[in-house]
This record gives structure tokens, C-alpha cells and sequence, in this order.
């Protein structure tokens, strides 16, 4: 069996955080999604990941292993940010954000409560964005799932030391 290199890894995690960041960028932008805040929040650690990836990429070796566990714990926090808002979806919590609950429109007058619209549209984080119609795995789910996925494929990479 062909093991990776860790430089191999490192950049192939690199690789997988920028492909789920493109996901869903691409849902915001083509599929015409609006993000909660938690779904924004679950995007920053892929931008670490794929900034940990690189520097692994073309560290020194002493550097590598420790690069390569810090993106382990990127993709881990990921994983742990995505189950809160699962959590939050189900109504199992309430959000840990101020920021989740629906906007609160307030005013006398019309122009009062244009003023106290939000500037950009946002939605409940407790509402579940589907992203394949009649999959019952909102686009928190399959990023949780997709997280512990890469995490577990990466661990066992680096389980396995390459042979020379």
C-alpha cells in the first residue's frame, strides 16, 4: 500500500478546505443562499487550514508535524463549530451567537423600520439550509460530516509514517 507524505497531506488538506470554502461560496453566490452567522463562522477555520496546509507544505521538516497537527485541530474545530449548529438547527440549544436570531424590524413610521433593517439579508440560524433537495442533511450536516471525514483520513495519514 502507497502511504503520502506528510508534505503530500499537508497540501492535500490545503486542497480540501479550499474546496469546501468554494462550496460554499459558490451555494452564496450561484445557489443564491444566505448564510447564518454560524455558517460564517464555520468557514474560518478551512481559511487557517488552508494557510497551516501550505506552511506545512514548504516547512523545514522539524516544523512539519506540528504544522500538520495544527491543521488536524483546524478541521477538528470545524467539525466542533458545525455539530453546535447542528445542535442549534435541531433546537437541541439555542444559539451560542447574539447574532442568529431573526432580525427585529421596530418603528413607527416606514422610514423608521427601513432604518432598523439590517444591511445585508441574514437568516435564523435554527432555519437548515438544504443544499440537494429530498437530502435530509442540512449544509451544517454534510460540512460536520465532510469535517470529520478529512480529520479521520488525515489522522490515519499520519499515523502511518512512509517507509523509505
Amino acid at each position: 500500500m502507497h502511504r503520502l507524505s506528510p508534505r503530500t497531506l499537508a497540501v492535500l488538506a490545503a486542497l480540501g478546505a479550499a474546496a469546501a470554502l468554494g462550496l460554499a461560496f459558490a451555494s452564496e453566490i450561484w445557489g443564491e443562499l444566505v448564510p447564518c452567522p454560524l455558517c460564517l463562522l464555520e468557514r474560518w477555520p478551512y481559511r487557517i487550514v488552508i494557510v497551516l496546509g501550505l506552511a506545512a507544505a514548504i516547512a523545514p521538516a522539524k516544523w512539519l508535524r506540528p504544522l500538520l497537527m495544527l491543521v488536524l485541530l483546524g478541521f477538528l474545530a470545524d467539525a466542533a463549530i458545525a455539530a453546535v449548529h447542528v445542535g442549534v438547527e435541531f433546537r437541541w440549544w439555542p444559539s451560542p451567537l447574539p447574532e442568529c436570531m431573526a432580525p427585529h424590524i421596530s418603528g413607527a413610521s416606514i422610514a423608521q423600520r427601513l432604518a432598523s433593517m439590517p444591511a445585508r439579508p441574514s437568516k435564523s440560524c435554527e432555519d437548515p439550509t438544504f443544499l440537494i433537495p429530498g437530502l435530509p442533511l442540512s449544509m451544517a450536516a454534510m460540512n460536520m460530516l465532510y469535517a470529520v471525514g478529512v480529520t479521520a483520513v488525515l489522522g490515519i495519514g499520519l499515523r502511518y509514517r512512509r517507509r523509505p
